[in-house]
């Protein structure tokens, strides 16, 4: 027979190879082994022998012409090539536009770091069949690092990539099959995108996490006293069920119809973010939630001096700024959070969780799912550039700049510098009618997680912000056409009892919050003591490199200092919470560890190097959280102080 023409058949398969297989797919996406299976044997394609024995196949592509996946000569050696080409040098994370029948998958599985993922994009489920039927992948399927996206569903990748967004952020690269690429051009065209997407948003989330980790866990110590003593939000968990809420937001978009809220006040759960409340209330609307999360000392001003908020519910994460919390005079409940579980215990932080959020919009989201609230309506939540500008006219911001403000320099030149600042994080995006709009970097992530969060929402969700970046999966309408079809009747006066008959705070917890807090000063205490004698007995080892015996006998005494740590873990964890940083070099520093050829000595070089950095990291954030924390102890002192005297 031709060899250009090889036979095609399926006789000669072995079902070993699909069993063996699948066995690993049932065990790390049951979902997709239930799809596999569901491939009648008829339906998989015919495939064809090669000349080196193994396997390819030619499925119709676009044109109905038939598209070989591989080689109808040497399907390995030509994967080889393809793979050979791809930059590995650092990365963790591949992205492949296309399953073919696994040849690229293998050799890209042997010259990776073990500890590196494989993102693979096919459309074709009966594709996927056959090549498990053809061709034993074992090896890139049995550690679960192969991760399989079959759907064009940003939900979808979101859920399966978001516990590996530090590999990512160290470095991915593209791989494409050609043949994949010519027979579903549109959708892996749309995936690689996605997939892009997904990676500025993991890299935005986690140097944002870095970066504000210390300030996060010193206001949430700050706040123990607010969060101990005041009421959970658990009472209000579906209370508003079938009510409709609105979100408003500060974006420009907001100016358009703000002014329509004081009619549907009594008609919808108005869920206010901080940065829109002075102007609310200016205008004579009276939120019945506002939600705070920011860190900064600057939001207080968003709350200084104004009037009714005593019926106004604050919603707000534990770090939240202080200098917010302590001062509100309303009713205040304040979410749950493992970090100040791990600084008092369960026992005095039982508080219920809300998701957390990126944003005080975010926040508000989340707040009216759990009020039951349906539709959800957005106001303001432009998440873009609207008219070349970034803030609704009047908010607080605006009123910090009026200082600045002559006949050179105008309001409009304030907010064109600050578009102007963003400069190479600008990007492009479209709005509700299709139209190019300036966005950037930040705002592009929360209009990521906004519609992560709405594929998983099952209440109706109607954007009517009347300007902005189109979000996905929610309706796009005006905000009088949401008012009139969905907030005809009045809410029930019952539905807000509550707030009457709740007791907002309970200063008797706060002395055994001070004891719980004391004891974690010590316990921090303790892994500075071994963070000491660790670092030393680092650098008294680097010098015992030639001498095997001594060395061995000094890193015994190394294992029970690790031991100790382990005993010590509350408080390492605390430390390590506090410090992202020195956590991410560790990360980053294994990886390269794992990646590199050293051996013998040269190997235990780079060990030690790393152990050194790491509890140098470890010990000065551990001097920074007792300092923060002997601060926190303080501050419950004046409170309890302050309620014993009341």
């Amino acid at each position: 027979m031709d060899a250009k023409q090889p036979p095609t058949t399926t006789a000669a398969l072995d079902p070993a190879i699909y069993l063996g297989n699948m066995r690993y797919i049932w065990r790390h996406d049951a979902a997709l082994a239930l799809r596999i299976d569901a491939v009648p044997d008829a339906a998989r394609m015919p495939a064809e022998a090669t000349r080196s024995g193994a396997w390819t196949a030619a499925p119709a592509g676009p044109d109905g012409r038939p598209v070989h996946l591989h080689s109808r000569y040497d399907p390995a050696a030509e994967t080889e090539k393809l793979i050979d080409a791809v930059d590995i040098e650092g990365q963790y994370a591949f992205f492949v536009s296309g399953f073919g029948l696994g040849y690229h998958l293998l050799a890209l599985r042997r010259r990776i770091s073990s500890e590196a993922i494989i993102v693979v994009a096919e459309p074709d489920v009966s594709l996927i069949a056959t090549a498990l039927a053809c061709v034993d992948i074992t090896e890139v399927l049995a550690d679960g690092r192969l991760i399989i996206i079959t759907q064009d569903s940003k939900a979808e990748l979101h859920q399966r990539l978001q516990h590996h967004t530090a590999l990512i952020m160290l470095g991915a690269r593209f791989v494409t099959h050609p043949p994949s690429q010519k027979r579903a051009a549109e959708f892996h065209a749309r995936l690689r995108g996605l997939f892009t997407e997904f990676a500025a948003y993991a890299r935005t989330s986690l140097v944002t996490l870095v970066n504000n980790a210390q300030i996060t866990c010193r206001n949430i110590a700050n706040n123990l006293a607010a969060y101990a003593s005041t009421t959970s939000i658990g009472p209000l968990e579906r209370r508003f069920a079938g009510c409709p809420a609105i979100i408003v937001s500060a974006g420009p978009s907001l100016r358009h119809n703000v002014g329509e809220l004081a009619a549907a006040r009594d008609r919808a759960v108005i869920c206010a973010v901080q940065t829109t409340l002075k102007t609310l209330v200016d205008r004579g609307i009276s939120p019945h939630f506002v939600t705070s999360l920011d860190y900064h000392e600057v939001s207080s001003q968003y709350f200084d001096g104004v009037p009714g908020l005593e019926n106004v519910h604050l919603v707000a994460e534990p770090k939240a700024t202080w200098h917010v919390l302590d001062n509100y005079p309303g009713p205040i409940s304040i979410l749950d959070n493992s970090f100040a579980r791990l600084l008092i215990g369960d026992e005095l932080a039982p508080r219920a969780p809300l998701p957390a959020g990126a944003t005080v919009a975010h926040l508000a989201f989340y707040l009216a799912r759990y009020l039951g609230c349906d539709p959800i309506i957005f106001i303001g939540q432009d998440l873009a550039y609207t008219g070349y500008v970034y803030y609704s006219p009047g908010m607080e911001i605006h009123r910090s700049w009026r200082s600045e403000i002559n006949r050179f320099n105008s309001m409009e030149t304030k907010e064109w510098e600050r578009t102007a600042r963003m400069g190479p994080l600008l990007r492009r995006t479209v709005d509700a009618a299709g139209r190019k709009i300036y966005t950037d970097d930040l705002l592009f992530t929360y209009l990521e997680q906004f519609e992560r969060d709405i594929a998983q929402t099952g209440a109706r969700v109607i954007n009517a912000t009347e300007g902005g970046a189109r979000i996905r999966g929610a309706e796009h309408m005006p905000l009088a056409t949401a008012l009139e079809r969905y907030c005809a009747e009045p809410i029930p006066a019952e539905r807000f009892d509550y707030l009457r008959t709740t007791r907002w705070r309970s200063p008797d917890v706060l002395p055994k919050v001070r004891t719980e807090l004391a004891a974690r000063i010590g316990e921090v205490d303790g892994v500075l003591d071994i963070c000491t004698e660790m670092n030393d007995l680092l650098h008294e080892l680097e010098g015992l490199l030639d001498k095997p015996q001594k060395f061995n006998q000094r890193l015994v005494r190394v294992d029970e200092l690790r031991a100790a740590v382990n005993h010590a873990y509350r408080a390492y964890r605390i430390i390590n919470t506090a410090s992202q940083l020195s956590e991410l070099r560790r990360f980053s520093a294994d990886r390269k560890l794992s990646a590199a050829k050293a051996e013998g000595v040269d190997r235990a070089k780079q060990q030690l190097k790393r152990d050194i950095d790491f509890v140098g990291g470890l010990s000065s954030a551990g001097a920074d959280v007792k300092k923060m924390l002997v601060g926190a102890l303080e501050r419950l002192d004046a409170a309890i102080a302050a309620g014993a005297s009341a």
